[in-house]
C-alpha cells in the first residue's frame, strides 16, 4: 500500500543519529504491517536496515536475535549442538504464522514482538525460551525486560515513546530443555486460537507458556513436572480478563482448549522423561 502521509524517510547508520523523537515518527523494519494499512498519524519512517545488526549470534551462553532478523533466517537456523533440544521449536513457531513465504522474507522477529498481538508466534517462541529483550531508549541507559513481561495486552507493550527493541537473548539453559507444542485454529492455516508450549528439564523445572488464547503471554512455572490435577488447577486460576476473545475463538472456547492442550503437553513431556 502507498502511504501518502509519508514525507520523510531517514536511513541512519547508527542508532545515535536518532537523538530526538517526535509525534509522527515510526521505526521501519520489515514493514509488513506498516505498509498493510493507512498510517494517518505517521509522516516519517526511520529505516533500521542501515544499522547493520548481525541477525543471529550463537555462543555457548545462548542465542541473541537482532530485532531486524527476518523470519526466514530464524526458520532455517541450524545449531550443531545436539544438547540444544529446543531448536526445532524455531521452525515450528514460524510455521504457526498466518503468512506466506513472501512475508517470511520481509517480516522481522522484532516487528512481530513489537506488534504485541496475542497470536504473534515470535512472542510465543521467545517467551517459551525465557527470552530477554534489550531495549534502547532515545535517552538514558538501555534496559532489559523478559519477553513475558514485554507484552502487556492486545497490541500493547512496555515500549516508551521512541524506544527501540534492539535484540532478544535466549539462554542456553532454556535451549537445552525438551519441549512440546500444541496449536489450535478454527480454520486450516488460520490464525492461532491457542499456541501453547511446554518446556521441561529432566528432573527439574517445567514451564508452560500460553499465548494466543490470552491477551498477553501467561507462564505457569513448576519446580518439577506437575501432575495432571495441579496443572489443570493452575490453568483454572488464570483470571477471566486474561482470556482473549476475537473472531478466531471465544474466551470460553480458548480457556477450554488450553486445558486440553496443556494436558497433552504434560503427558508428552512425561512420556519423554521415562
Amino acid at each position: 500500500m502507498d502511504i501518502n502521509t509519508i514525507t520523510t524517510v531517514r536511513r541512519p547508520s547508527t542508532a545515535e543519529e536518532i537523538d530526538t523523537w517526535r509525534a509522527g515518527d515510526a521505526w521501519l523494519a520489515g514493514g509488513t504491517w506498516l505498509f498493510s494499512e493507512p498510517q494517518p498519524n505517521t509522516d516519517t519512517l526511520i529505516d533500521l536496515t542501515g544499522l547493520g545488526w548481525t541477525p543471529i549470534e550463537v555462543s555457548a551462553e545462548g542465542i541473541t536475535i537482532a530485532a531486524t532478523c527476518r523470519i526466514v533466517e530464524i526458520a532455517h537456523l541450524k545449531v550443531p549442538d545436539p544438547s540444544w533440544r529446543a531448536m526445532p521449536l524455531f521452525r515450528a513457531c514460524c510455521d504457526s504464522f498466518l503468512a506466506s513465504f513472501k512475508i517470511w522474507n520481509a517480516a522481522t522477529v522484532g516487528g512481530n514482538i513489537c506488534m504485541s498481538l496475542p497470536a504473534g508466534p515470535m512472542i510465543s517462541l521467545t517467551a517459551a525460551l525465557e527470552g530477554v529483550c534489550t531495549l534502547w531508549p532515545r535517552d538514558g541507559q538501555k534496559r532489559e525486560v523478559p519477553v513475558v513481561e514485554f507484552v502487556t495486552g492486545n497490541h500493547a507493550n512496555v515500549l516508551r515513546s521512541g524506544e527501540l527493541l534492539r535484540s532478544i537473548n535466549l539462554p542456553a539453559s532454556a535451549l537445552r530443555k525438551r519441549f512440546a507444542l500444541r496449536q489450535q485454529c478454527l480454520t486450516k492455516l488460520g490464525r492461532s486460537a491457542a499456541l501453547i508450549i511446554g518446556t521441561y528439564a529432566l528432573g527439574g523445572e517445567f514451564l508452560l507458556t500460553i499465548t494466543a488464547a490470552t491477551d498477553r503471554p501467561i507462564q505457569l512455572r513448576f519446580p518439577s513436572l506437575p501432575d495432571a490435577i495441579a496443572l489443570d488447577a493452575a490453568v483454572s486460576a488464570i483470571p477471566d480478563e486474561r482470556w482473549f476473545q476475537d473472531v478466531h475463538g471465544s474466551a470460553p472456547y480458548k480457556r477450554y482448549i488450553t486445558h486440553h492442550l496443556a494436558a497433552e503437553i504434560r503427558a508428552e513431556l512425561e512420556s519423554a522423561a521415562t
